[in-house]
């Protein structure tokens, strides 16, 4: 029977598996609807779309003991894509400059908020309890 340390690790990983999956169909949409055809900025969102994939992916297949590891990678991931997204509506990114009203953008802010948070709790609990190298449980 699995216990509530379990149940919370698996509703976590699927929760921040979403939002990762959310984060990447978002930049996908958004490239197809012309961002695309931006300078360095369409690159850096079909590139974000893929690795927001792989990370989805990842946080559903990822053995448990490496799993603090990737919530811990995947949360820098996921708060670099959102700080970059700050930074292009408050002072502007390689040239562009986003605004709170263009399509997507308030939706993407709580995905990325909230994917940050379920990645930093899940790399938190997974990592909780676990034996470090050269350490003893008396």
């Amino acid at each position: 029977m699995a216990t509530e340390r379990t149940v919370a690790l698996i509703a976590l990983r699927v929760a921040a598996a979403g939002t990762a999956a959310a984060m990447g169909a978002i930049h996908l949409h958004l490239w197809y609807d012309g961002y695309r055809d931006l300078d360095t900025i369409g690159t850096l969102f079909l590139l974000n779309a893929i690795g927001a994939g792989l990370l989805a992916l990842s946080l559903l297949i990822t053995p448990a003991r490496l799993l603090p590891v990737l919530a811990a990678l995947g949360t820098l991931f996921v708060a670099g894509t959102l700080v970059a997204l700050i930074v292009s509506l408050t002072s502007g990114l390689f040239g562009f400059t986003e605004t709170l009203d263009a399509n997507l953008v308030k939706p993407t802010l709580a995905v990325e908020a909230a994917g940050c948070v379920l990645l930093v709790a899940l790399a938190l609990l997974s990592g909780h309890g676990r034996i470090r190298p050269g350490s003893r449980r008396d």
